[in-house]
């Protein structure tokens, strides 16, 4: 049962996002501050529903909420400041969208940085513990795997659609016959074989 929320009695917002383990794409992130009377039974961590109840669930948690925001960080700026730095980043701008600002943040996972002197909880596998995040966390894989599903379709060959950018065999086999594109992060260990030491 997740709960309603960390602070009671004001504007909390929860956060997380999607992708940082892709060799291509963006990293995505949302947040999300959702009324007190809010209730999706089916509501879970992204990584815990199937891809169907994600995207039944994307238009009910927008119609539903009070506020969100969604943000790309794209691959050029991943290897520009590292994956983390960018998780942070994206998160960031995506409370930053959000009116009314929140007076509590609720971030998934165990890393954040100060914002705006907002004060923030971290909360190691919060998307399972807290709807707020949750609900972020379905809107940040919705909007990413719409996002691989688009530039799939100028480079099909990869097969993000169905692989969303992830490490898969397939997906590393494409990378070794065609090489990289302008959205794969090329400070990732992109093919096995960069693991062994040049000697």
């Amino acid at each position: 049962m997740l709960s309603k929320c960390y602070k009671d009695n004001i504007i909390e917002c929860g956060t997380d996002e999607a992708g940082r383990g892709c060799l291509a794409g963006p990293v995505t992130a949302a947040a999300v501050i959702l009324p007190e009377d809010f209730d999706l039974p089916l509501l879970n961590d992204s990584k815990k529903i199937s891809e169907k109840i994600r995207d039944n669930l994307k238009p009910l948690i927008i119609s539903q909420a009070i506020s969100f925001g969604v943000t790309h960080i794209e691959p050029i700026i991943i290897d520009e400041i590292n994956i983390l730095n960018a998780s942070i980043l994206a998160m960031q701008h995506s409370i930053l969208k959000l009116n009314p600002k929140p007076e509590h943040i609720i971030v998934d996972g165990n890393r954040f940085k100060p914002l705006k002197n907002i004060p923030y909880t971290t909360i190691i596998k919060g998307d399972s513990k807290f709807i707020s995040i949750a609900a972020a966390s379905v809107l940040a894989k919705t909007y990413r795997d719409a996002y691989m599903d688009k530039i799939h379709e100028e480079y099909p060959m990869y097969n993000w659609k169905q692989n969303k950018g992830y490490p898969t065999k397939e997906h590393r086999e494409a990378i070794r016959k065609y090489g990289t594109t302008k959205y794969h992060r090329m400070t990732f260990k992109l093919l096995p074989e960069q693991l062994k030491l040049e000697i």
